[in-house]
């Protein structure tokens, strides 16, 4: 790790409320360390990644799909488990994080789910504006407030992606375990 997750001892008394619960985990006790930004920005950050009108699924799809394109490994084991939770089987994981095994197109045959994919595509390796076929996809599939949502859930994980790279976060050994178990 690049910079240490602060213990409750060591926490400044504005984070003190994220430690609540024991272990906030690892971003927030890095974060810990500007706690003017722990503040504001992980009850954000939640409330972007909280439920919503997004079918937990769906999210789910996101945020794995946004990590491995982003090569975030603590992102990716993190969720693995989260996304298997979530109702998508092993194959559909697999081809979301990009390994050996199904394409997306054989891994996920409804076409929202592929629309989805597309749009997290553009959205995360894309500069500039996005292609308009992209776009028409997705208000052929999708509502504006779920475009909205769908986007903010990409780029909220692209900002958690190269947090947690960046700082070299570590995955927990229960996320571990589970993900040995799952054969990830």
């Amino acid at each position: 790790m690049l910079v240490r997750q602060l213990s409750s001892d060591e926490a400044p008394p504005l984070a003190q409320r994220f430690y609540g619960g024991g272990d906030p985990g690892p971003i927030a006790a890095t974060m810990a360390h500007v706690p003017e930004l722990l503040d504001v920005a992980l009850p954000f950050i939640g409330q972007a990644l909280a439920p919503s009108s997004i079918p937990f699924r769906t999210k789910e799809i996101v945020i794995l799909r946004t990590s491995a394109l982003l090569a975030c490994r603590y992102c990716i084991d993190s969720h693995t488990p989260v996304a298997l939770d979530s109702g998508l089987t092993h194959e559909q994981v697999k081809a979301l994080r990009n390994e050996p095994g199904p394409t997306i197109e054989a891994a996920f045959p409804d076409a929202p789910d592929r629309a989805v994919i597309t749009w997290v595509d553009a959205v995360a390796l894309g500069h500039g504006s996005l292609p308009e076929s992209v776009n028409e996809t997705a208000r052929t599939h999708f509502q504006e407030h779920e475009i909205v949502e769908l986007t903010v859930t990409t780029t909220v994980t692209m900002l958690l992606n190269r947090y947690a790279t960046s700082l070299q976060l570590p995955v927990g050994a229960s996320t571990l375990a589970r993900l040995a178990r799952e054969g990830f």
